[in-house]
C-alpha cells in the first residue's frame, strides 16, 4: 500500500437513516466514494481481484479481494478466513484508520455498538454479475454487525429472512449508500441482483463489506 495517508470523510454528518426492518438500516449517501475508489485501487495493486471458486467448483461471478487482518476465501474446500493472500503468501493490505472510522460511524448511526472491523471483503460487480442469497456466518463473533458500503453503479440489494425460503425485498443502493445489519438480523439471508448492463458497457459496482472475525 502507498505511504500517503488515506483521507476518507462522510458525505452526511447527520445521515438519512432508513430503518428497513429490526436490526437493518440503510444510510443514504454516507461515504466519500472518491476516496474509497482510490483505496480500492491501492488494495488491488497489492492483492489483485480474482474470481474465486465455490464448493461445487464453479467460478464466482463477482471478483473478490480483501483488506484488513483477515481476508475471506472460497474454494473447493469451502469458505474460511485467512491472514494471508494465498496467491502471494503476504498479509492482506491494511485497513487505514480513516476507513475504520467510517465503518464505526456507520455502525453507531444504525444503532449498534462501536465497531472495530478486522476484515474488509471487496467485491467488484460488472454487468450481469450478482450474488445469490447467503448468510454471513464464517465470522468468529456474530455479535458484531455487517457494514456494507456501495461504490459506483446502482444495484438492488436483496434482503431475505432467517430462512432461505423466506420472502425477500429489493432495496436500491447507490454510490455512497451503506447497509448495516446485525443483532436479531445478523444471520438474515441476503444477496445482490445481477447488475444491469449499460449501453456504454461502463457498469461497475464495488462493495466493501466490513466484518469482525476475531473473537
Amino acid at each position: 500500500m502507498p505511504d500517503r495517508p488515506v483521507q476518507i470523510a462522510l458525505f452526511e454528518t447527520t445521515p438519512r437513516i432508513e430503518a428497513l426492518d429490526a436490526g437493518v438500516a440503510r444510510l443514504a449517501a454516507f461515504a466519500d466514494t472518491a476516496a474509497l475508489r482510490a483505496f480500492i485501487a491501492d488494495v488491488a495493486a497489492v492483492a489483485p481481484f480474482r474470481h474465486m471458486a465455490v464448493k461445487g467448483g464453479r467460478r464466482m461471478a463477482v471478483a473478490m479481494t480483501n483488506a484488513g487482518r483477515f481476508g475471506w476465501l472460497s474454494d473447493r474446500d469451502g469458505y474460511r478466513y485467512s491472514d494471508a493472500d494465498p496467491e502471494t503468501g503476504r498479509p492482506w493490505p491494511a485497513l487505514p484508520e480513516a476507513l475504520l472510522a467510517v465503518a464505526d460511524a456507520a455502525s453507531r448511526a444504525a444503532g449498534f455498538a462501536p465497531f472495530a472491523p478486522d476484515a474488509c471483503l471487496i467485491g467488484r460487480y460488472e454487468a450481469g454479475a450478482g450474488l445469490g442469497l447467503h448468510q454471513d456466518r464464517d465470522e468468529g463473533d456474530l455479535a458484531h454487525p455487517i457494514v456494507s458500503v456501495s461504490v459506483g453503479a446502482a444495484a438492488s440489494f436483496i434482503l431475505g429472512g432467517l430462512r432461505r425460503d423466506a420472502p425477500t425485498r429489493r432495496i436500491r443502493v447507490e454510490d455512497g449508500d451503506v447497509i448495516v445489519w446485525g443483532g436479531e438480523s445478523r444471520l438474515r439471508f441476503h444477496g445482490v441482483a445481477p447488475l444491469r448492463p449499460r449501453p456504454d458497457g461502463a457498469t461497475v459496482r464495488y462493495n466493501l463489506s466490513f466484518r469482525r472475525v476475531a473473537v
